[in-house]
């Protein structure tokens, strides 16, 4: 593959200040653009999987097709790793800009097409194996786009701002699901019965088409990022076999990241796909109040974020993990006892205590997914880490939730799943990371 062109304008270290920060906001809405369709189309197959249950396997027992349909997003995670890593070497080959227009198209398209598939009463077995295909190829794509999208504003940011602007990218995460849970429950609201159940659960995945226009429009307007540019000296110094390099050189920040990652994966797709069918399944409150309520305490934590950012700019990014891990451990018991109440009320101030823990860790981590790598393959080595760990995670965290208040019929059996995995970070950022506030992004954060 060839490499990447030189950027076609002067805006960079050379431009003014104005035109730096214009061109941050650009790249923050060209990055964000992608990670706001993948997670809509995340988000709305978690919020509408129980309607997708009937439609793509036999009705005779829901619950198994509940969990069956779960089970497509989990398997469709395992699949991540390898795209993402294949992703990952086009983005260090050919540059970041050229990776995440393709990427945005395949998501939009791949997604648009699940809502024009045949049921399972239509064609039998063939309906699920469309579905996990379809996915499997969303998710090998995703599996590179949510990273190159951090590494794409990083690499535009100020350096003594970084972790204010990558919140932006988690922000558009955070936009994408609420987007996904408020088209839910205004598909559930406008389409109730048999007609949401026959088509009405097609359109809000045929949007996708429409956001994905947009995604390309704004990304072809922004130039590769500087960084990545004076990396590779314009382009012609990439490296030539990015995954080798990673795995040789970037293998402790791999492994650290991973340690790290695996307890925002659980709790956050916890919250954000299994708490409201939790809350409308076993606590018997109406789908519609489950999906406001968890609208309500997503709203709440999207204007968080850049706060968060900004005091990790201020103090470092350990401390906030830290922080958040605790969070984890002390405060998740609360908010699934306070969920309890079995009210709209109960729902929602369980979920806002529950978005503390994602105040200290979401923005932080997503920060970390490129500071902890060295810009000559950056792509590469945050692909292998994010994926190995955090999308694995964030696929399965849903199923296992779901199995596990089957098997031990309580909440609380999700929380030792996720209090597990907070105290392997609370190991990992104490003892093995090493801190990246401060650090300058080309140069490699662990000695090998």
């Amino acid at each position: 593959m060839s490499a990447v062109a030189p950027p076609t304008t002067a805006v960079g270290p050379q431009g003014t200040e104005a035109e730096k920060r214009k061109a941050i906001r650009r790249a923050i809405g060209a990055g964000s653009i992608g990670n706001f369709v993948e997670q809509f189309d995340y988000g709305l197959y978690g919020y509408m999987a129980p309607v997708l249950a009937p439609a793509f396997f036999p009705q005779s027992n829901q619950a198994a097709a509940v969990l069956s349909t779960y089970a497509i997003i989990a398997i469709a995670c395992l699949f991540r790793p390898l795209g993402g890593t294949l992703v990952g070497r086009w983005g260090d080959r050919v540059g970041r800009k050229k990776t995440l227009l393709w990427t945005i198209v395949f998501m939009g398209v791949t997604t648009a097409m699940i809502g024009a598939l045949p049921t399972y009463q239509q064609i039998g077995i063939f309906a699920p194996l469309l579905l996990l295909f379809l996915r499997v190829i969303q998710g090998m794509v995703s599996g590179g786009e949510y990273v190159g999208a951090v590494a794409f504003i990083v690499e535009w940011a100020e350096p003594k701002r970084r972790g204010y602007y990558a919140s932006y990218a988690s922000n558009s995460c955070f936009l994408g699901i609420l987007a996904g849970a408020g088209t839910a429950a205004l598909t559930s609201w406008l389409f109730e019965g048999p007609t949401l159940d026959s088509w009405g659960w097609r359109i809000p995945f045929l949007l996708a088409l429409p956001l994905s226009a947009v995604g390309i429009w704004l990304r072809q307007r922004i130039d590769e990022s500087p960084e990545f540019i004076r990396a590779t000296e314009g382009g012609a110094g990439v490296v030539k076999a990015p995954i080798r390099d990673a795995l040789r050189t970037q293998w402790r920040p791999i492994l650290t990241f991973c340690g790290v990652s695996v307890m925002l994966a659980i709790l956050s797709y916890t919250w954000v796909t299994f708490y409201p069918e939790y809350l409308t399944g076993t606590l018997g409150l109406p789908r519609w109040m489950a999906l406001t309520s968890n609208a309500i305490s997503v709203a709440v934590l999207i204007p968080l974020l850049p706060l968060a950012g900004t005091i990790s700019d201020r103090i470092g990014r350990k401390p906030m993990l830290i922080s958040g891990a605790v969070a984890c451990i002390v405060l998740v018991p609360l908010a699934f006892w306070v969920g309890e109440g079995g009210t709209f009320g109960a729902a929602v101030a369980s979920q806002l205590i529950y978005i503390i823990p994602e105040f200290f860790l979401t923005g932080i981590v997503t920060v970390c997914t490129a500071e902890l790598f060295a810009t000559r393959s950056r792509f590469s080595a945050s692909a292998i880490a994010y994926n190995s760990s955090f999308s694995i995670f964030m696929g399965i965290t849903p199923f296992v939730a779901a199995l596990l208040v089957s098997s031990f019929d309580t909440i609380y059996a999700v929380w030792v799943y996720l209090a597990a995995a907070a105290l392997l970070a609370l190991v990992v950022v104490s003892t093995f990371m090493t801190e990246t506030y401060r650090t300058h992004l080309g140069a490699d954060k662990f000695t090998t």
